[in-house]
This record gives structure tokens, C-alpha cells and sequence, in this order.
């Protein structure tokens, strides 16, 4: 592959935020570069559920029947269950938003954004691509080196670097904008079985004391399951053996323990993820921002990884494009991103505030902490304010930009 050595926008990453980001700025006339070091898109991903606001945004987009066109799996509501009694519920169908959350493969979602944008002209996808570095110059960011598979470097020039590389952003490192990394008490091991006929749409918290599993319907017909361990829990429990690991959930949700049985081999068959947020001061400097992950850090409490890189996104193309008009030539300077970084970071400062206050009741595991976690849940359950609160959190409203629907229809014609 031929790689432009001169763009408007060299996006790093390919994930959701740069897939969707690369799309929305082709679509309006600038060029762009879109640099992702995987070369297929055929991996297991852990957080593949779109918030109703997302899935509503996308539609507006233009994305509706392409995701249709593949299928999802619309999630109807979440419960939870401590200590076997149910103490928690909430009905999507009660927050008054025109769609219920989906879930749909991430790799399919991306490769919608993908394939959109493909056909539009100053558009560029280089896959199988790194950033080994940025070319900064007077302290302003004028590209970056990408390194592609075979090792041939390629000097990159663009007025604007755009870091959507993620929770490990290379980008972010290399622009010297330091992440405040904290870790969480616990980390996540993650799992995917059968779904059984008639499981149900719904998705379920199940706590026993200190330890919990996440259930989730996913399409096409799985269960992807979540189970937490200690920090630098993971070799104990090796030592301990994949039966104890099994016989672990099982003693949490028995339902499962049939299907592990068939389905569930080895350690190979589980995901593992450490859990951390990333807290950045600072997203942006002259010719360079960073989105998703790569700015701000969150859990995977609620899965809402992708739902906050589509807001970033939708919020930043706008940006983006005013921003190349008011200065028809150079880099775009830091300035410019003042307002979407404070907007943002206000968002993203909530949701991790909320992440952080589950992690420390799932983490409960005193008898006196228990009951109270468990009566806490059962009169917030029957209070309506529960809707606001976890509104606030998965179903912030997404500004679609006119123009961008205005791009979009025109496309359509």
C-alpha cells in the first residue's frame, strides 16, 4: 500500500472513534488518513453494546441499515442479583429514548465506518500501520512516522494528528501528555458460551459477596460473560486450576455451570483484562487531540468504552472541520479544541466517578458492608430517581452537527 505522505487529518487508530471520526470528516471534503496497526478486524472484543443514544445518533448518520442489514441483539433491560435475592432492575424501555441498546461485533460496527467511507475521495485507510513517532517542530505537531508491516517508514505530514490509539495510546506517550493511571482493586476475566433458547434479552449483575459476574445476551446468540479476580489475581488462579476456576462461577450462577461444562476447555477460552482509568490533563497541543481511551480512560462498569468514543467523535468532527476553515494552512492550534476538551472531560469525569462508586460496593465483602450494599439497591430500586441517576451515566445525548446530516443525505442521493 501506497501510503499519502501529506493529509489534512492522519487519524491513529482505527477503532470505533477513528473509524467513525475518518468517515465523518471524508464526507465533508477532508482528507484523511486513517492508520491502524491490525490488519484484520476479526478479534474478540469485550464491550460491544451501543447505548440507545448511539444506536439513535448512528441512525441519523446514515448507519441505521447497515446495521441492519448485518443484525444486533436489542437489550431490553439489566438487573441485578446479590446474595441470590433480586434487588435491582432497569427498564430501557422507561428512559424515553426512540431505540433500546444493541449489541452488535465491534469488528462488524467498525468495518460499517469503514466501508462508508472507502468509496469518498481524499480518503485513506492504511491498515497493518503503526505510529513509531511524532514529527513535531517549534513544539507543534506537524504529522507522525507509520511503520507498516513490511517495514517500510513513511514520514506522514498533516495539520492535524488525531490520537485514537486507545487505553495504551502510543500517540499520547510520544506527545509527552502524561496519564494519571489508577489502578482498580480488581481485575476482569472475560468469556463467551452458547446462549441458551429462551435465556432472555436482558442483561444481569450477579454479586455474592466480593465477587460477581457480568451476563450479557450478545449477538448472535451468545452469552458473554464477565467474572472479576484480584489485582494480580491472575496466577493464583492458575495455580488453583481451571476446574476451581469453573467450579468459582458456577457457584455464582449455577445456570452456567452446564454450559461450561460443554463449551469452556481452557484458560485459552477466556479474555483478560486489567482494569485501570487513565486521567489526562492535557488532550491537546498545537496540531494534535486526543479522542476515546486515549484522552480519558474509563471501565468496563456499563460498557461504556464505546459509547463515550462515539460522543467524543460526534462532538470533535465539527470541531475539526471549523477549525481547518479558520486556518487554511498550518497546524491547528490547541486552542481551537478548548471547548469540546472541557465539554468532554466534564462527561467523562462522571462516569468514571460513577464506575469508581460500583467498584467499591461490588468490592464489599464484610457481612455488615454486604447488607447494607444489598439494602442500599433494594430502596434505590424502588425509587424513580434510579432512571436519572443511570440516565446521566449510559444515555448522555449525543449534538449531532447539521452539517453532518446535511453531508450524509447528500451522499444518499
Amino acid at each position: 500500500m501506497t501510503i499519502p505522505t501529506e493529509t489534512d487529518v492522519l487519524i491513529v487508530g482505527g477503532g470505533p472513534a477513528g473509524a467513525l471520526l475518518g468517515c465523518l470528516l471524508a464526507r465533508r471534503g477532508i482528507g484523511v488518513l486513517v492508520a491502524e496497526k491490525q490488519t484484520e478486524l476479526d478479534r474478540d472484543f469485550r464491550g460491544e453494546t451501543l447505548a440507545a443514544p448511539s444506536v439513535v445518533t448512528l441512525r441519523k448518520l446514515g448507519f441505521g441499515p447497515a446495521l441492519s442489514s448485518h443484525g444486533f441483539l436489542e437489550t431490553a433491560a439489566v438487573s441485578m442479583r446479590m446474595e441470590g435475592r433480586r434487588v435491582f432492575s432497569v427498564d430501557y424501555g422507561k428512559f424515553g429514548v426512540d431505540a433500546l441498546p444493541v449489541d452488535i461485533p465491534q469488528p462488524a460496527l467498525i468495518g460499517i465506518f469503514n466501508e462508508e467511507a472507502a468509496g469518498l475521495p481524499g480518503y485513506t485507510r492504511a491498515a497493518g500501520t503503526a505510529c513509531t513517532g511524532l514529527l513535531i517542530e517549534d513544539g507543534t505537531v506537524r504529522g507522525a512516522v507509520l511503520k507498516q508491516k513490511d517495514g517500510t517508514r513513511t514520514e506522514v505530514r498533516a495539520r492535524l494528528v488525531v490520537g485514537a490509539d486507545g487505553r495504551f495510546s502510543k500517540v499520547r506517550k510520544e506527545a509527552g501528555l502524561a496519564a494519571r493511571i489508577q489502578p482498580m482493586e480488581r481485575d476482569f476475566l472475560s468469556l463467551k458460551l452458547p446462549r441458551p433458547a429462551g435465556w432472555g434479552n436482558h442483561a444481569e449483575l450477579i454479586v455474592d459477596r466480593d465477587k460477581h459476574l457480568v451476563v450479557l445476551p450478545t449477538w448472535p446468540d451468545f452469552l458473554r460473560v464477565g467474572h472479576n479476580l484480584p489485582k494480580r489475581g491472575m496466577g493464583a488462579l492458575r495455580k488453583e486450576g481451571f476446574e476451581a476456576f469453573r467450579a468459582g462461577i458456577a457457584a455464582i450462577d449455577p445456570r452456567l455451570e452446564p454450559l461450561m461444562e460443554e463449551h469452556l476447555r481452557s484458560w485459552d477460552d477466556t479474555g483478560f483484562l486489567e482494569i485501570f482509568t487513565a486521567e489526562v490533563d492535557q488532550w491537546a497541543r498545537d496540531g494534535l487531540i486526543l479522542i476515546g481511551d486515549a484522552s480519558h480512560t474509563c471501565t468496563p462498569i456499563l460498557g461504556q468504552g464505546v459509547n463515550l468514543a462515539i460522543q467524543d467523535t460526534v462532538c470533535l468532527a465539527p470541531v475539526i472541520a471549523r477549525a481547518l476553515a479558520a486556518t487554511p494552512s498550518g497546524s491547528v492550534p490547541a486552542a481551537e479544541f478548548d471547548r469540546f476538551v472541557a465539554t468532554r472531560r466534564k462527561h467523562k469525569t462522571v462516569v468514571t466517578r460513577f464506575q469508581r462508586m460500583q467498584e467499591r460496593a461490588l468490592a464489599q465483602h464484610t457481612p455488615m458492608g454486604v447488607r447494607l450494599r444489598r439494602a442500599r439497591f433494594s430502596v434505590l430500586d424502588k425509587l424513580p430517581v434510579k432512571y436519572a441517576v443511570f440516565g446521566k451515566v449510559i444515555n448522555a445525548p449525543h449534538q449531532v452537527d447539521p452539517a453532518d446530516l446535511r453531508v450524509h443525505l447528500a451522499h444518499s442521493r
